[in-house]
C-alpha cells in the first residue's frame, strides 16, 4: 500500500513537472522569426564616412541608418549612407530615435521623421528607437510609442518595427504596441533572452563593438529575419491609399486634396496653377518648405487666386539671396555668416520658432547685408572643410555654401575653393 502511495506521488510530480514545462515553452518559445538569417549593422553619425563596397564584401546584407532625433535633427550622414548603401546594393532601413513626453509630441516626431524620409525607398520597416523614458510611468511610455508608430504608419503607409533592449521588451512594453515586430538589442548571449511579449525576434542586435572592412572604429552588429523587410500592407490600407489617390486626382467641389509622400508645395502650386504663397496662408502653413504626407491640403477657388493676386507684393530676387538650410546650421549661425540678423531672416520668412529650422528648407537672406567679398584657396593634401574654416575663421556651411559643395565630408585636393 505504501509502495502504490509512493508511486502514485512519483506519477503526480512528474505530470506537474510536465506541465510546467509545457506551460513554459508555451509562454516563452523563443527564437528568429525566420530560418533565413542576414547579417547587418546599424549606423549614425558616429561611423562619419563609410565604405559600402567593403562593407557588402565584408558580407553584411542589411545596413539600417539613423534618420533622425527629435523633433529637428537629421543626421549629417543620412543623405551620404543612402545613397552609397543603395549604390553597392545593400538592404536599407531608417530608424528615428524618439524624445517625445506626451503623445501629441510623439505624433509631431513622427511626422518630421516623416519628412526627413521622403524620397527615400526603405527596404525594411521603419523603426522607432525609443530608449530614454525620464519620469515617465509605463502606460505613458506605451502611449507615446503607439501614437508615433501608428503616425508613421498613416503617413508612409509602410509597416515598422520596434528597438528595444531585452530589459524594456520585457518590463516596460506592453499591449497593443507588442503586436509590432521586435528588433532586440543585447549583448554577450549566445542568443536573445526570451521574454513573455514576443515570441520571436525579426532582428538582433548582438554587440556594440563590432568591426568590419570600410568603417573605422566600432559599429553595431545584428542578425535580422525575414520578417524585418516591408511587406505589402493589407488591403485596408492599400484600398485608403487608393482613396487618397482619388481625391487628389478629383478635387471635388471642397477644393481639398490629400498630400502625398514626396509633394512639396511648389510642385502642388505649379500643378494646380497658383502660388506657394496664397497655398500657405489658405492653410495657415507657417514653413513653407515643410508639409506633412497624408494630411489634407485646401486648394483655391479662382476668385481667391485673383483677390490675392491683387494684393499681393512682389519680392524680387535682387532683394534676397536664397539659402538652404543644412544639418547643424541655427538661425543664428545663419544670420552671422550672412551680415544680417536673426530678427530679419525671421521676419521674411515668417519664422514664429527661431530655434526652429529644418534640413533643407529654403530661406530668404537679405541680400543688400551679405559682403560678397573672398579669397581663393587651394585644397591641399590633408585638408579638411574642418581645418580649412579653422584656419581662416569662417563656419563650414559658409564654405560649403560659397562653393556649392554637395559632401562637406569630401573635397578634393588641388580644387580651388571660395574662402
Amino acid at each position: 500500500m505504501f509502495k502504490k502511495k509512493i508511486r502514485m506521488a512519483i506519477v503526480i510530480l512528474m505530470i506537474i513537472t510536465l506541465s510546467i514545462y509545457i506551460l513554459y515553452n508555451k509562454t516563452y518559445a523563443y527564437g528568429p522569426a525566420s530560418e533565413k538569417i542576414f547579417d547587418g549593422i546599424d549606423v549614425s553619425g558616429w561611423q562619419g564616412n563609410i565604405n559600402y563596397l567593403e562593407v557588402k564584401n565584408a558580407g553584411i546584407e542589411v545596413v539600417y541608418m539613423k534618420a533622425s532625433e527629435g523633433y529637428s535633427y537629421q543626421d549629417p550622414y543620412f543623405n551620404e549612407n543612402y545613397i552609397n548603401a543603395k549604390a553597392n546594393g545593400l538592404k536599407v532601413g531608417f530608424y528615428h530615435y524618439l524624445t517625445a513626453k506626451s503623445e501629441e509630441e510623439a505624433v509631431e516626431q513622427a511626422r518630421f521623421f516623416t519628412n526627413v524620409i521622403q524620397n527615400k525607398v526603405p527596404d525594411c520597416r521603419l523603426a522607432m528607437d525609443f530608449e530614454s523614458f525620464g519620469n515617465l510611468n509605463r502606460e505613458e511610455i506605451n502611449q507615446i510609442s503607439l501614437a508615433f508608430m501608428q503616425t508613421v504608419e498613416k503617413l508612409t503607409l509602410k509597416e515598422m518595427v520596434i528597438y528595444s533592449d531585452t530589459s524594456n521588451a520585457s518590463n516596460i512594453f506592453m499591449g497593443e504596441i507588442t503586436k509590432y515586430p521586435l528588433w532586440v538589442a543585447q549583448y554577450g548571449e549566445n542568443e536573445p533572452t526570451p521574454n513573455e511579449n514576443w515570441n520571436a525576434w525579426a532582428g538582433w542586435q548582438y554587440t556594440d563593438l563590432g568591426e568590419i572592412e570600410g568603417i573605422n572604429g566600432h559599429v553595431d552588429r545584428d542578425k535580422f529575419t525575414q520578417e524585418i523587410f516591408l511587406n505589402e500592407l493589407s488591403e485596408i490600407k492599400k484600398q485608403e491609399g487608393n482613396t487618397q489617390d482619388n481625391e487628389q486626382t478629383n478635387i471635388g467641389s471642397n477644393n481639398t486634396i490629400i498630400i502625398q509622400s514626396g509633394d512639396t508645395l511648389s510642385e502642388i502650386a505649379t500643378q494646380y496653377k497658383t502660388t506657394v504663397a496664397i497655398l500657405a496662408k489658405l492653410n495657415n502653413i507657417q514653413n513653407p518648405n515643410l508639409i506633412y504626407a497624408g494630411e489634407p491640403l485646401l486648394l483655391p477657388t479662382k476668385e481667391t487666386i485673383e483677390q490675392t493676386a491683387e494684393a499681393k507684393t512682389t519680392v524680387t530676387s535682387s532683394q534676397h539671396n536664397i539659402y538652404i538650410v543644412k544639418a547643424g546650421d541655427t538661425l543664428f549661425q545663419i544670420a552671422k555668416n550672412y551680415g544680417t540678423t536673426v530678427n530679419a531672416i525671421a521676419s521674411i520668412n515668417n519664422i514664429k520658432n527661431i530655434n526652429l529650422i529644418y534640413v533643407g528648407q529654403k530661406l530668404q537672406i537679405p541680400a543688400n547685408n551679405y559682403d560678397m567679398n573672398h579669397t581663393l584657396y587651394k585644397v591641399r593634401w590633408g585638408d579638411t572643410l574642418w581645418s580649412i574654416s579653422r584656419k581662416y575663421g569662417v563656419s563650414i556651411a559658409t564654405i560649403v555654401r560659397l562653393n556649392r559643395i554637395n559632401n562637406p565630408n569630401l573635397i578634393y585636393a588641388g580644387t580651388t575653393i571660395r574662402i
